[in-house]
């Protein structure tokens, strides 16, 4: 996808307010928005190595020597300049410009994973809410079954143990309700906590259940090599190995000289009244070429240390491409597999109500024993629930793949 707001395709304008919450309030996104704007203010000071530095400096010295008192007033400034003779500041600022570009694909990055953490969790909420519906609905249902099998016991017709299963069967159903309702609770909680709010604020815009999202959509996947400029996390990995490789060149550079500038101009006299005459000016120039031509193997060390770390950086970056492919197809099987699982339960579902119909009319009718009742009941809402799942399962996939194909972001 173009779009890098996929979440949009599932047409759920509360997964849609959610979402721009989270990018408004999401901690772990701010944080990595502050970390991106440390490393480009780290930019503009490697840049700033381009540029002498100016110092201001003024002073009043007295002092006393074989007897005889003196007094030296000054004002004045200093200016150096390490000139970029051999290109070391320069590889510094490379290496800062691929430590921002490497910042700026880690905070695309947490976008793409808070969407798709809120998207996840959003639609947990709303299979877990549907799975309530259900229960309520087979607490209504048996609940009837029951009255009906009581009335049938009031009448000589049934056994007590018939009255007793349906009464337990009622009871367990009811069960499941508070693990549901608490499921949903953890949910807002969670869903509260991604957007970087209190869950009494998201409270009243997650209560009303709402059906289930599509899952069945299309997606273009594209061909593997596209994940190299739509995965954050590989571009990431790209730049740190871009910055490492820098390193490496400005280790190297500590092997050549250095040329620097130094300046002074002011005044200085030993009368505050003398110093802005022509005798009380004073400059300087002082061009220096250094070279040290031995420090104990530091420089060479150095270099070797910074080679290992590159290497580092080329196995991070090969790993994370392997990853990216693998969770795409990770993503993919998921996918496919959940939506043959919904047309399965959905079948089964569709048997399963139809045994409890029948089997009810057998059993009003005395033609059948209440186990198959029970045991049709239990496996409608059995099928029922299975069904949800699957069907939040491919929404889940799909969302991991959305994720997994770079959350449709592409950055140059």
């Amino acid at each position: 996808p173009s779009d890098g707001r996929w979440w949009r395709r599932f047409d759920d304008p509360v997964l849609d307010s959610l979402i721009n919450m989270g990018e408004d309030a999401n901690f772990n996104l701010a944080m990595a928005y502050r970390r991106m704007e440390a490393a480009d203010r780290q930019m503009a000071s490697a840049r700033a190595a381009y540029y002498p530095t100016v110092d201001l400096n003024a002073g009043y010295t007295r002092e006393r020597l074989e007897g005889v008192n003196s007094n030296r007033w000054v004002l004045g400034a200093s200016a150096s300049w390490e000139i970029d003779l051999f290109g070391k500041v320069t590889a510094a600022v490379r290496q800062s410009k691929a430590e921002y570009k490497a910042s700026r694909a880690e905070w695309v990055g947490a976008m793409v994973s808070m969407a798709g953490d809120i998207a996840s969790t959003y639609m947990q909420l709303r299979v877990w809410q549907a799975e309530l519906e259900v229960a309520r609905r087979h607490v209504t249902v048996q609940d009837s079954i029951t009255a009906l099998v009581k009335a049938r016991f009031d009448c000589g017709l049934a056994a007590k143990p018939q009255y007793a299963q349906a009464k337990a069967q009622l009871h367990s159903i009811r069960a499941s309700i508070p693990q549901l309702e608490t499921s949903i609770v953890t949910a807002v909680s969670s869903l509260a906590l991604l957007t970087g709010r209190y869950p009494d604020e998201v409270q009243a815009l997650l209560s009303a259940p709402r059906p289930l999202p599509d899952y069945r959509q299309v997606v273009a996947t594209g061909v593997p090599s596209e994940l190299l400029r739509r995965r954050p996390d590989i571009l990431a990995a790209e730049y740190r190995l871009a910055a490492a490789a820098a390193a490496v060149g400005i280790a190297k550079k500590d092997f050549l000289p250095t040329l620097s500038l130094q300046g002074n101009v002011g005044v200085a006299a030993p009368k505050i009244g003398d110093m802005f005459t022509e005798r009380g000016f004073t400059y300087s120039v002082a061009p220096t070429l250094s070279w040290t031509l031995f420090d104990g193997f530091a420089r060479r060390a150095g270099v070797a240390a910074a080679r290992e770390e590159m290497e580092a950086q080329i196995a991070n970056y090969n790993s994370t491409v392997i990853n990216a492919y693998n969770e795409v197809q990770n993503a993919l099987a998921q996918y496919r597999n959940c939506l043959h699982q919904i047309d399965e339960y959905r079948q089964a579902t569709a048997d399963a109500r139809e045994f409890l119909y029948l089997s009810l009319d057998l059993y009003t009718q005395g033609l059948s024993p209440y186990s198959d009742v029970a045991t049709a009941q239990q496996n409608l809402l059995s099928y029922n629930n299975s069904l949800l799942v699957a069907e939040g399962g491919a929404l889940s996939a799909l969302v991991s793949l959305y994720e997994a194909l770079g959350g449709g972001t592409e950055m140059q």
